[in-house]
């Protein structure tokens, strides 16, 4: 399955964005508490699908953080004066912002400013150094599955021999990622090529895998940039 669903046509979920306020999202898309599972440290495991939350065809999603009913709008960001402005480059493509790691059988597309610190990246072994490593079959296989589970799409592998991206096959729905060994929640993570406009109407490109801000911090809006990670962790989670 390739990384990306050019065509908007085919998405029948929408997630459109509006000025200084929440994520309107279409299309009966279900939503998800989707938990990082660690081992004995705060490594994840596994991801952990907790709950199905009750929604109808459309609702709308707290950006600001603020939302005393998450995690949906309540209309905080009109009483705190959310300053929402989209401040992602949204004319880059993920290809052409990746940087590159080439080993013998896998190649490492990396755009650091998506990081979620979901950390899935360092299970078994880091990424960054086990891509090197890739002729042999179990680190290959680790590494496939570490990218595969990086929520916010930072991390897209691809086969060398047949010069396609590995991405795991994903249902259009949305996870609310909590993080409860750190102690806090992650962003949204939208899964299974889901449009997203801006708030002027613009669709970002659309991908298998994304995660949008939900404490209304990142300096990359709409997208997570791993502020809502503990400030001491984060130089460690994004290595």
């Amino acid at each position: 399955m390739g990384d990306q669903n050019t065509d908007p046509l085919k998405s029948k979920g929408k997630i459109q964005i509006t000025k200084n306020g929440p994520y309107l999202v279409s299309g009966d898309i279900p939503l998800y508490r989707m938990v990082i599972k660690c081992d004995h440290s705060t490594t994840p495991s596994e991801w952990m699908i907790t709950e199905k939350l009750e929604t109808q065809p459309s609702y709308a999603l707290c950006r600001c953080g603020g939302t005393n009913n998450k995690p949906s709008c309540d209309g905080t960001h009109i009483k705190t004066n959310f300053n929402g402005t989209e401040t992602n480059n949204n004319t880059s493509s993920f290809e052409a912002r990746a940087k590159r790691i080439e080993g013998p059988k896998l190649t490492l597309k990396d755009v650091e400013i998506l990081c979620a610190s979901a950390r899935f990246c360092h299970r078994n072994g880091d990424i960054w150094d086990q891509i090197a490593q890739t002729d042999d079959a179990q680190i290959k296989d680790n590494c496939i599955k570490n990218a595969c589970t990086c929520p916010s799409g930072r991390l897209v592998v691809v086969d060398k021999e047949t010069n396609q991206p590995i991405e795991p096959k994903l249902d259009q729905a949305i996870g609310l990622i909590e993080d409860p060994s750190i102690g806090c929640d992650g962003p949204l993570w939208v899964r299974g090529g889901i449009s997203v406009y801006s708030a002027e109407g613009k669709l970002y490109e659309i991908r298998n895998r994304m995660t949008l801000c939900r404490c209304g911090k990142s300096s990359n809006k709409p997208f997570c940039d791993s502020t809502h990670y503990p400030e001491e962790n984060q130089e460690e989670s994004k290595k």
